[in-house]
């Protein structure tokens, strides 16, 4: 009895310490600014992680924007979904599927720039706090946009806005620009199985 104790008692010093150093790291950061956060890599999940963060803001009211570079053809849940915050979001689908379908650059280089411009609009927004960039990725992997352009309007935007760009292929600029970058990885894929896209999973 007394053995455990004493191993309660260690374990509530060791959490105690933790804690303090926790709490020390936390009050050390006093910065308060829009982000401009990257999601990349091959993995599942950078468009998901990014709607998930725009549920999050709305939870705290704040009113944000969604311009589509690419899969814009489709009809996805989570548009569905916040399509029911009509006072809170804004969402604009100007991407017209992956390049591949289109299988026309200049097609494809007509929606991108579409996509931007109502980007630097929504930017201008002072209502506007939170912005996602969906598959913006893709559009400057292809050379579809003017990448320093795009890399100095994203650093320039106000100090209160926070910026999600997501797709495969983030180009260096872009992830040295940025304040958060995550790299989704790909361990395991049930696609690769022969599973096809699902409603509620994929769109």
């Amino acid at each position: 009895m007394a053995d455990e104790t004493e191993g309660v008692d260690r374990h509530k010093a060791k959490m105690a310490n933790r804690k303090a150093v926790q709490d020390a790291e936390v009050a050390s950061k006093t910065i308060e600014k829009g982000l401009l956060i990257v999601h990349t890599g091959k993995g599942k999940g950078k468009s998901t992680a990014a709607f998930g963060l725009l549920l999050r803001a709305l939870g705290r009211g704040f009113r944000a924007g969604v311009v589509q570079f690419g899969k814009g053809a489709w009809e996805t849940g989570e548009r569905k979904a916040i399509e029911r915050f009509p006072d809170q979001v804004v969402w604009y689908a100007l991407g017209e599927g992956f390049t591949w379908e289109t299988q026309d650059r200049e097609r494809d280089v007509a929606a991108a720039e579409r996509a931007w411009a109502k980007t630097k609009e929504l930017m201008a927004d002072p209502s506007i706090r939170l912005l996602i960039l969906d598959e913006l990725n893709i559009a400057l992997r292809y050379g579809h946009l003017d990448l320093n352009e795009v890399v100095a309007g994203l650093s320039a935007r106000r100090p209160d806005l926070h910026i999600v760009v997501t797709g495969r292929n983030a180009k260096p600029e872009l992830i040295e620009a940025a304040d958060l970058v995550t790299e989704m990885g790909l361990v395991k894929h049930h696609f690769s199985a022969g599973v096809k896209a699902q409603e509620g999973i994929e769109f």
